[in-house]
């Protein structure tokens, strides 16, 4: 029988890759809050897709192109009213769930992110990777709230809740984390009203990040331009 908030139903959508050491932490965090789990597996090498199809839930896989291309292919699956995106390392707090969709239910916003930079985080901070990490997204959120005028902290945590209905109307391309910031600016632009709530941002329980800043900052740089203009 499916969960429902307010008549509400709530999928939640779990990318992943090679996380066979927190994945289940994360979907039995999940489940009190959600009629439907969703994990999408870059095609691990590891125990990951298995120890989630032993704990009941839909595992798909995506296209091996990255963590965008991983929601994209999520999207046709999710039957839920309302989307939660949540990363599989142990960073996000399934328990927030419900203060990150209340915006939503209570009809004051289509898509709610989780804020770091109010919430706090145990891993923006510390070394030049971080501070470079930092000065990117606060850069990027800056010109997001120029462009559309909104007051926004954070247009980079993945850990987030849409309304299906209008994450299927956002058309959405990238193939890599650069997906986040796509999703908020068409969003914006398609009129959409956005909010955010502070979560915080924990160390990963194992594994370790799956972005190379030197290697995808061209790639931020050009996404942000390209949304932002065209």
């Amino acid at each position: 029988m499916l969960k429902q908030s307010a008549s509400r139903t709530l999928s939640v959508v779990i990318p992943a890759l090679n996380e066979e050491k927190s994945i289940s932490f994360i979907i039995e965090g999940c489940k009190p809050f959600a009629d439907e789990i969703i994990v999408i597996d870059g095609h691990s090498i590891d125990q990951t897709a298995i120890i989630a199809e032993n704990l009941g839930v839909k595992v798909i896989f995506d296209n091996k192109k990255g963590k965008g291309d991983a929601l994209r292919c999520s999207i046709p699956h999710i039957t839920g009213d309302i989307v939660v995106f949540i990363d599989a390392d142990g960073s996000h707090t399934p328990e927030e769930i419900p203060m990150l969709i209340e915006p939503i239910v209570a009809n004051e916003a289509d898509h709610v992110t989780g804020s770091r930079l109010i919430g706090g985080s145990s891993e923006f901070h510390g070394g030049f990777d971080e501070c470079f990490r930092l000065m990117g997204s606060s850069f990027i959120t800056a010109c997001i709230n120029w462009k559309f005028k909104v007051r926004i902290s954070d247009s980079q945590n993945g850990f987030r809740a849409i309304r299906t209905s209008v994450l299927r109307r956002l058309d959405l391309k990238e193939n890599i984390t650069t997906i986040e910031q796509e999703m908020i600016i068409k969003t914006l632009k398609n009129g959409f009203r956005i909010a955010e709530v502070p979560t915080h941002e924990h160390r990963r329980i194992a594994g370790y990040s799956k972005i190379d800043i030197k290697k995808v900052a061209f790639r931020y740089v050009y996404s942000l331009l390209k949304y932002l203009f065209r």
